[in-house]
């Protein structure tokens, strides 16, 4: 069992150092400490059940009181027509088989049916995830290296 004190040097040490990851083993306890990435993003999945409140009144939304913007409302129209490649998993999504190697897909690359384009790895396995679609990357959804949910949008592809 590890101490708090030792937990506390542990994560100082990893914090001044350039180690992006610690796994330590002792006495059938184990530590595991990552420092996050800049662009990292942590979704927390609750494990209790959700449990809806009770309605309010009805009361004016800000989008009643504030219309949105007219770029606004025309950017989401011109979204609808998109597909979106979503993560099939829980893990994290790279967009190249190893870090020298090129992307699988970046913004205008023309992609066909069951095309990689990016891995997300889940228990140590890397899972390739493939297009649903023919047509062409419009937008990246996500960082390299980030973590993703199940569900998440990864991908927006125009299709053809």
């Amino acid at each position: 069992m590890f101490k708090l004190s030792e937990i506390k040097e542990l994560i100082k040490l990893v914090d001044q150092s350039s180690l992006q990851e610690l796994e330590i083993q002792n006495e059938g306890s184990k530590l595991f400490i990552r420092k996050p990435s800049k662009s990292e993003t942590v979704y927390v999945a609750s494990q209790q059940p959700v449990i809806a409140a009770p309605q309010a009144p009805f009361a004016p939304s800000d989008a009643a009181v504030h219309p949105q913007p007219a770029s606004e409302v025309s950017n989401q129209q011109d979204r609808s027509h998109l597909h979106t490649i979503s993560s099939p998993m829980v893990g994290t999504f790279y967009k190249a088989s190893s870090p020298d190697a090129p992307p699988y897909v970046s913004v205008g690359t023309a992609v066909r049916e069951n095309t990689v384009v990016c891995i997300v790895e889940a228990m140590k396995l890397m899972n390739e995830i493939e297009a649903e679609v023919s047509g062409e990357i419009v937008e990246v959804l996500v960082e390299n290296g980030q973590l993703v949910e199940f569900g998440q949008p990864l991908f927006l592809v125009k299709p053809v």
